[in-house]
């Protein structure tokens, strides 16, 4: 026998009581409040070095502006309204917008203070800072993945291009660096893996740069307390590379007939390899290998500035962290990474004082790898002649 029917009025009450149970949500016109109201709280602060204009100060406060901040809503949003939004709200109790939620994710990021005073300047909890930064990290690094690769060919022509005009480095795809990222951990979990050569226990990240200090490939999660050297021959970038795989473009063939593979620059931390080319630290080093070796600096210092900047922009890099879950660091090291890129593709410009007015890791010195490569040398050494006599032809004409 099939169930009685439902009278209208029940039907009408058990759509009342279905919609009653609804999650409100914010209304669109209202999602604008949370940058007035916190414009208004974070701008009163006596001594404050917040610009008066109101477009700079969202960069300041955000390292973004508004429209690249926009973009990246867009990247996120489903991820962050799809997912249940329990115990996101403010002290009003009212739900978070994604705006909002993208705003304190990308201040926690920024400015690397304690959840306590980003959950302050916006109205809500340490946890609520805590699960809004999480939920975004996790959704970035997901949706945002297209502003991390390595570079088809038309691109890296483009790249090589640069490299040469700029610095006389034929073939050239890139600068490469490595930088710590320090941290406290818990007595349970130290080990001399962890601890570095300047006694703090550490994370490596690595990157690969262009000209425009876009990293175009990074790596991260591995120890401090190993070599740079180390860490490089424990990437996939390198096997790539040892393999033929990777810098495996057109060869490019000098003038005088010599040939030259795609290579990058990195310093004398790294092994001199025919495909990564480090400078000669020899004290009596010929006037071709001195000229060499200014250009190749300059170039070098591409992955360097890079990472001044990253560390800048995103002051959690750059501050010591506390106990960090060291399986959740390297999604938000590369997340850093991602964003960076996304001002760079987004031709954000940011404020001069952002990136570290020193090196992006002070207090460490550049361990010298002995290793050389005799095609590496080999590479090199045709390298310097042929920006001497690129230099001698122009000085004669």
């Amino acid at each position: 026998m099939a169930p009685p029917k439902k009278s209208k009025k029940a039907k009408r009450e058990s759509k009342k009581c279905k919609s009653m149970s609804v999650v409100p949500i914010e209304p669109r016109a209202t999602e604008s409040d949370w940058w007035d109201s916190f414009w208004q709280k974070n701008t009163q602060i006596p001594g404050s070095a917040v610009p008066t204009d109101e477009a700079e100060g969202f960069k300041h406060f955000f390292r973004v502006s508004k429209q690249t901040f926009d973009y990246i809503c867009s990247l996120v949003r489903q991820d962050l309204v799809s997912r249940p939004p329990s115990g996101l709200i403010n002290i009003e109790g009212r739900l978070l917008s994604v705006e909002k939620q993208v705003a304190i994710a990308l201040r926690r990021l920024a400015s690397g203070e304690s959840q306590v005073s980003v959950g302050a300047a916006f109205g809500v909890g340490q946890s609520t800072v805590s699960q809004v930064t999480w939920r975004f990290i996790e959704a970035l690094e997901e949706r945002a993945k297209h502003h991390l690769r390595w570079p088809d060919s038309n691109r890296m022509e483009e790249i090589k291009s640069k490299f040469e005009t700029l610095y006389g480095l034929p073939n050239c795809c890139g600068a490469i660096d490595a930088t710590h990222i320090i941290m406290t951990l818990p007595a349970v979990q130290t080990s001399d893996d962890w601890c570095d050569q300047e006694s703090n226990y550490s994370m490596f990240l690595q990157g690969v740069v262009d000209d425009e200090m876009r990293f175009l490939d990074i790596v991260t999660g591995w120890p401090g307390g190993m070599t740079v050297s180390r860490l490089l021959k424990c990437t996939g970038f390198y096997r790539n590379c040892e393999a033929g795989d990777r810098l495996n473009g057109n060869i490019r063939i000098l003038s005088e007939g010599v040939k030259i593979r795609e290579y990058i620059v990195g310093g004398t931390n790294y092994p001199l390899l025919p495909w990564l080319i480090t400078p000669c630290d020899h004290n009596d080093i010929s006037s071709s290998m001195s000229g060499f070796k200014k250009n190749h600096d300059s170039a070098r210092l591409l992955a360097v500035r890079a990472f001044s900047q990253l560390k800048g922009t995103w002051r959690i890099l750059s501050k010591v962290m506390w106990r960090p879950d060291k399986r959740k660091l390297p999604s938000i090291i590369l997340v850093c990474c991602l964003l960076h890129n996304i001002i760079v593709d987004s031709k954000d410009k940011l404020q001069p004082d952002v990136a570290l007015s020193s090196h992006h890791d002070p207090g460490y010195g550049e361990q010298c790898c002995k290793q050389v490569d005799p095609s590496g040398e080999t590479m090199r050494e045709n390298l310097a002649k042929h920006l001497q006599q690129s230099k001698e032809k122009d000085s004669s004409n």
